[in-house]
């Protein structure tokens, strides 16, 4: 992927410095800040990138199966479109990469498909004033098509795909995303930032940046780990809830 600046990060909305108490008087047991995958998180786009890769495999003569687009879930784009390289594509990097995106996201403005409780709980966080971010693997089209659809505000920054030099599973765009949110949080701890996940890339990334993980398992099942909370959905949940987690995993 390109090697941008790391400070040259996409930022909506932002204020500074954003508060870390709750002014609503609920007890948030200092919870300061929440990273949010996207794709199969926030939004179940996952279909759309399977259908984009199958098209794309098959214009150029090969084949996709299910099982080859499962391994592609919440893995970087360049890691993707080098494995449907070897199944035929014969394409460049960036222009497979912009290809699927420019297909996804072209299905997104058509039907966001919103995962249960995601909105719900972003905007209750965002009542409450706890600063949110998204890090995702997806290009800044995608990100940007899907952070629009909500309040503005919801996301203090968008770290994409593009702006990173290793994608998940490494912990790079976390360790991002938490820097961001750092410089303006004052006294921001690890211990009291929750990543949102639903993919073994995504918690790996997230747990390697050594943040507390909560996994959403969606379209794959994930193996167990002691270091992560598993929750079914986030349908129903609250900001309340993620702060009690916090203190179940203290």
């Amino acid at each position: 992927m390109a090697n941008h600046p790391l400070g040259s990060v996409q930022t909506l909305a932002r204020t500074a410095p954003l508060p870390a108490t709750d002014p609503t008087g609920g007890n948030l047991h200092g919870l300061q800040g929440v990273l949010w995958d996207m794709d199969g998180t926030i939004v179940d786009t996952e279909p759309y990138w399977i259908r984009a890769e199958k098209d794309l495999v098959e214009e150029h003569g090969g084949t996709w199966s299910t099982e080859q687009a499962t391994a592609l879930v919440g893995q970087a784009l360049d890691f993707s479109a080098g494995l449907l390289q070897e199944a035929g594509v014969d394409l460049g990097i960036r222009s497979i990469i912009e290809h699927l995106t420019g297909r996804v996201a072209a299905a997104v403005a058509q039907a966001v498909p919103w995962r249960p409780g995601a909105r719900e709980l972003l905007a209750d966080l965002r009542r409450r004033e706890v600063p949110c971010a998204m890090v995702t693997m997806s290009e800044p089209l995608l990100a940007t098509a899907v952070a629009s659809r909500l309040p503005e505000g919801t996301f203090s920054h968008l770290v994409t795909g593009d702006r990173v030099r290793s994608g998940k599973p490494d912990p790079e765009a976390y360790q991002l995303g938490f820097d961001l949110l750092a410089s303006e949080v004052p006294g921001l701890r690890k211990d009291r930032v929750i990543a949102i996940e639903d993919s073994l890339p995504g918690v790996t990334s997230a747990l390697g940046a050594g943040l507390v993980t909560l996994a959403v398992p969606h379209f794959v099942a994930l193996p167990a780990d002691e270091r992560r909370t598993d929750w079914e959905t986030l349908q129903g949940r609250t900001a309340l809830d993620l702060a009690a987690l916090l203190e179940r995993r203290a």
